[in-house]
């Protein structure tokens, strides 16, 4: 569309609007996550006793974390819609439809009747609604990366990245603060007001993101007539290798965050080390930190490049697995923070900031979005399932068997790493101080003409 408006840039400075793409993006994350994640945190602290038979407290426990993974299967579905779309019509678009599914789903959880009220159909609507999530998350990550890291100047597109990742925690805080908050109120209203005040975030997140430009190097694709006709096809016929690699690197990051998160809630829970406020406390701590970590990360980023802060973080995780279990096992409150905070502003942070400024540099600009997504997504799957695995392995090896599978983890991730190319190594970053360095020169010297 020749009369399109396109935000005027260059990409070594970025466009006029990069902080307020960055925030409104990191705005959108913080409320698909809260409504995501805080379905996590019900999954371990209260929907095998209200969605599930009581009688079993077990079985009760692994059918809830089923119902967790469902969500997480669905999201490479909502991943390669999200990124088709996003690669043919625009990222904006995208961003603001999975805001509103994922609102009216999280809404609905909250005013689902109990297996007390309807029976086996309480587990029933509860999948029915966990599937609308997950596609709904898996159509937002790439949108909300892709317009912060194409807004960005070259120099600093860890760091706004990082800023949109930091949306991440945010949402962790926010979740689990209303949780906490909610425990006054009795099991059966604990878990379904921080699911209804998600209305609230849902309305300030759409009138933000309406606000928000579309993405700059999109707009010049379109322009120039460049736009993928099957992205998804492009990506898996010459990309296939790379996508395999990030699915791996992710793993890393988000199953290991479903060992030490998800799946401690519960085991703190279920072997009395520590009550409900002592987690919920922890975790927020955890989460605070983590905004900060996060974007700290990604700008670290800029200044050594993506793959040595990936392959720091993976090896901490990869070490921190046992450590881990025997800190928690203490029953000790303050050992049970660190291990919070190292798990999460450590090993999780230092990989979640990285990833949205590798993942979208390893990928053409016309399929970036439909690769990052797939490859983000596709993860999903397997960190769904894995605090039900994670479970599973406790049952039979005690908890030795999910302190090995987040050190398995750890090591896939550290691998992945090891073979995936550098996008922002010390060459890229020399050539890029040249142009900056260019267009500063460029920009004096059309001053000094106009001045005269």
């Amino acid at each position: 569309m020749a009369d399109a408006k396109v935000t005027p840039w260059h990409p070594v400075d970025g466009t006029p609007e990069k902080k307020k793409v960055a925030l409104g993006t990191s705005i959108g994350a913080t409320i698909e996550t809260y409504d995501f994640i805080g379905f996590g945190t019900a999954a371990a602290l209260y929907f095998n006793q209200v969605f599930f038979p009581a009688s079993d407290p077990l079985s009760g426990t692994l059918l809830s974390f089923a119902t967790l993974g469902i969500g997480f299967a669905v999201r490479p579905l909502g991943g390669i819609v999200g990124g088709y779309l996003g690669d043919k019509i625009g990222r904006k678009p995208v961003l603001v439809g999975s805001l509103l599914l994922m609102g009216i789903a999280t809404v609905l959880i909250g005013v689902l009747p109990t297996y007390q009220q309807v029976g086996v159909w309480a587990g029933i609507l509860l999948v029915a609604v966990r599937v609308v999530q997950g596609l709904a998350f898996g159509a937002e990550w790439g949108g909300a990366i892709l317009m912060s890291f194409e807004h960005a100047p070259w120099r600093r597109r860890g760091l706004y990245t990082g800023i949109t990742q930091a949306g991440f925690p945010v949402g962790l805080l926010l979740a689990n603060l209303a949780f906490l908050v909610s425990v006054p109120l009795g099991d059966q209203w604990a878990w379904r007001v921080p699911f209804l005040l998600s209305v609230v975030l849902i309305v300030v997140g759409i009138v933000i993101r309406l606000k928000i430009e579309e993405s700059p190097e999109f707009e010049e694709l379109k322009e120039e007539g460049e736009i993928a006709k099957n992205p998804l096809l492009e990506v898996l016929r010459d990309d296939w290798r790379t996508v395999l690699r990030a699915f791996c690197l992710r793993i890393t990051e988000t199953a290991g965050y479903a060992v030490t998160v998800t799946f401690m809630l519960s085991y703190l829970a279920s072997e009395k080390l520590a009550d409900r406020s002592v987690s919920l406390t922890g975790l927020m701590l955890a989460a605070g930190l983590g905004i900060a970590a996060t974007t700290s990360w990604g700008a670290l980023t800029d200044r050594v490049g993506r793959r040595p802060v990936y392959l720091l973080g993976t090896a901490i995780t990869l070490l921190w697995g046992f450590p881990l279990f025997l800190l928690v096992n203490t029953g000790t409150a303050a050992w049970i923070v660190v291990a919070f905070v190292v798990s999460y502003a450590v090993c999780q942070n230092s990989l979640a900031g990285v990833q949205g400024a590798w993942f979208s540099e390893l990928f053409a600009t016309k399929t970036r979005t439909t690769g990052a997504s797939l490859a983000y997504q596709l993860s999903a799957v397997v960190s769904g399932f894995t605090p039900l695995l994670a479970t599973a392995l406790y049952a039979s090896l005690g908890w030795a068997g999910p302190a090995a599978l987040l050190s398995g983890y750890g090591l896939l991730g550290l691998l992945a790493a090891l073979i995936t190319q550098e996008t922002w190594g010390r060459n890229e970053r020399e050539r890029v101080a040249e142009l900056e360095q260019a267009s500063r020169t460029e920009t004096i010297t059309y001053e000094r003409g106009a001045a005269q």
